[in-house]
């Protein structure tokens, strides 16, 4: 009996440790992270994309380079200052800097809290702002992303309201980055960024 409760302590430590948020950042450097050095930096603890003074000829990422990842939930802190971004995940890496897949859209004054498919073909696949995302975006502060995962199931939650959900199983693994987008000079903050991998 007693070697039995102790094999469930066992077993429920390692359920434990499977389940626990691991931070991608360290909020000191860019460890496990490529990007064009021009652009991404860290600063009082926050990881910042800026195009001030540089012209982009296309959308530039900030690569997690350290896995891929299939089944997990993302969590982040993100301000924009201005313009468009986007977390990219279960996305290809391309060259110079060019990512390819799903991305969690953020823009100013719309898209926050939907679904892209960046350099695809199906463009936005589930609009998150009309009467959700709207609704909870806080414009030039700090915003909650949440990326769920599993499976087939796809949902993005922004500061705490479920803002889309899909079925898409065109790829099933891939890359996280981060995105800054062509146009304008554009800032914006990442912090807190974690992941927990689904069993």
């Amino acid at each position: 009996m007693k070697k039995l409760a102790l094999m469930l302590l066992i077993g429920m430590a390692a359920m434990g440790q499977q389940g626990k948020f691991q931070p991608l950042f360290d909020g000191k450097t860019l460890k496990g992270w490529d990007g064009d050095p021009r652009l991404w930096s860290v600063k009082d603890g926050e990881l910042v994309g800026s195009t001030d003074g540089v012209k982009l000829a296309h959308n530039t990422f900030l690569i997690y380079k350290a896995e891929k990842f299939s089944d997990f939930v993302l969590r982040a802190q993100v301000k924009l200052r201005n313009h468009n971004s986007g977390i990219q995940f279960r996305s290809e890496e391309l060259p110079e800097w060019v990512v390819k897949g799903l991305q969690a859209d953020m823009a100013q004054g719309n898209w926050w809290g939907s679904i892209y498919d960046e350099k695809g073909k199906r463009g936005v696949m589930v609009n998150g702002w009309k009467g959700k995302g709207e609704t909870v975006v806080k414009p030039n502060d700090w915003n909650d992303i949440e990326i769920y995962c599993k499976g087939e199931e796809i949902r993005i939650t922004l500061n705490g309201l479920v803002t889309a959900e899909l079925k898409d199983s065109e790829k099933m693994e891939g890359i996280i980055a981060l995105q800054l987008h062509a146009g304008p000079e554009m800032e914006v903050r990442f912090k807190k960024i974690e992941l927990m991998k689904l069993k």
